[in-house]
């Protein structure tokens, strides 16, 4: 999540990452750690629980939690009961020790798909005088970690993406491939992105 060569240079590496995407990892965050503690309950405890619950969201007329979905119900009841972190302590967390969240997300049952893949790691590069983002972009599927690198000339807006280059079997694995590539490596891949 942080590289090195940004970091170097004083520039934050998660603000290349969309606001909506940090936010969707640490909802997702809450929830694995929302489901671990269901985890741990003993059997008889969950109904009552779920009950509790259902009873007090039904009291609070709280929007968008109904009985449709059981478990989405008791998740979102446990968040609560944890002392989970506001998100800006959590997303400090995020820049200074990146690996314990890879570890956290290779733990947990959910994580980023192929459809809504997760930004693992920003290098910056410069090519025949522009600056570029190079981002790893990468999902499990099959148990595996895949990933590809999503170019951007910084400030255009404009994204190319190579196809999946990766595939490890772990994120920090995935990481630390990614990190290996030397400039002229990253270079190639940019050109095999470019139209």
């Amino acid at each position: 999540m942080i590289a090195a060569d940004l970091s170097a240079r004083g520039i934050d590496p998660l603000r290349y990452v969309s606001e909506s995407e940090l936010h969707e990892r640490y909802d997702a965050y809450r929830r694995r750690q929302a489901a671990r503690l269901v985890q741990m309950l003993p059997r008889e405890a969950v109904r009552p629980l779920y009950r509790r619950a259902r009873d007090e969201t039904a009291r609070s007329g709280e929007a968008g939690l109904d009985d449709r979905d059981p478990l989405a119900l008791l998740l979102r009841w446990c968040e609560r009961l944890l002392p989970l972190p506001p998100f800006g302590v959590w997303l400090d967390d995020l820049r200074r020790f990146p690996d314990g969240h890879f570890a956290d997300v290779e733990e947990s049952a959910g994580g980023p798909t192929a459809d809504a893949p997760s930004t693992m790691e920003v290098r910056s590069l410069e090519v025949r005088g522009k600056p570029w983002l190079a981002r790893l972009r990468s999902f499990r599927e099959a148990g595996l970690w895949r990933g590809y690198i999503a170019f951007e000339e910084e400030g255009s807006g404009r994204v190319h993406r190579t196809a999946a280059v990766f595939c490890e079997a772990d994120p920090a694995e995935l990481r630390e491939r990614f990190l290996s590539f030397e400039r002229p490596a990253l270079e190639a891949f940019l050109r095999s992105a470019l139209p």
